[in-house]
């Protein structure tokens, strides 16, 4: 019997839900009117929608003046509406006219957060290595809500494994044979990688840098050999296969 007021009970949240979502695309030009009234999940349900539609006069109304965007893939996070617009458009002009958000789950938590489980899709077909994660925080602005602050992880295409762990080991080993210049490091790790950073400018980078570019080179000599190729077979197998 429980099991069954649960069924009923999902099924009435997923066709509010839904009536939700044909209410706000059907009334954009008032956007005002019902956006107050939508949930941190919906509201993050129409910011991919908007995403993969590329509608940025909208997806505009969704994000705070004041927002953040923490994309850890990028080494410094997007400040204020502006930058955060930028890089959203930029996004959808990289997805071009095929690829797709696919949210897989929106999960809601306390003081208007959410977090969001998604993976890009090419026609409707999953992409590799393109699973991710964003962490939401919402706020209230006058008699809308809408986006605070977002933190992304994306899913690396290295796997290392076990290796990962071996490196923590050593890492927190180190950590705690050098307490005092652990916590020096902790409060100021930019300090540590400009100065590696300089090292490599002057030791590394003057016999590295030749052999990198040599070896992209010699890739992409390659890369353009097999395409010549397999443009020569195709060529070919059309002539006997006439």
């Amino acid at each position: 019997m429980d099991l069954q007021r649960h069924r009923i009970k999902k099924n009435v949240l997923n066709k509010s839900w839904e009536r939700h979502r044909i209410l706000a695309m059907a009334s954009k030009g008032d956007s005002e009117s019902w956006q107050d009234s939508l949930s941190p999940t919906q509201i993050v349900d129409q910011y991919y929608r908007c995403i993969n539609d590329k509608d940025l006069r909208h997806l505009d109304e969704y994000i705070s003046e004041d927002a953040c965007f923490d994309d850890y893939a990028f080494t410094k996070p997007f400040h204020g509406k502006e930058e955060v617009m930028r890089f959203l458009g930029q996004l959808t002009q990289c997805m071009g006219r095929n690829v797709k958000f696919k949210v897989k789950h929106i999960y809601e938590g306390e003081d208007l957060t959410a977090a969001v489980n998604w993976h890009l899709e090419w026609k409707k077909k999953q992409i590799p290595f393109t699973r991710g994660c964003t962490f939401f925080k919402l706020s209230n602005e006058g008699q809308n809500m809408i986006i605070w602050r977002a933190e992304v992880l994306i899913e690396s295409p290295i796997k290392p494994g076990s290796v990962v762990l071996t490196l923590l080991k050593n890492v927190t080993s180190i950590f705690d044979d050098y307490p005092s210049v652990t916590e020096w490091f902790l409060k100021s790790p930019q300090a540590i990688l400009t100065w590696i950073l300089r090292i490599y400018n002057i030791f590394v980078a003057p016999w590295l840098n030749p052999l990198l570019d040599g070896y992209i080179k010699l890739w992409s000599f390659f890369v353009r050999l097999l395409n010549s190729a397999i443009t020569l077979g195709i060529f070919i197998s059309k002539i006997f296969i006439k």
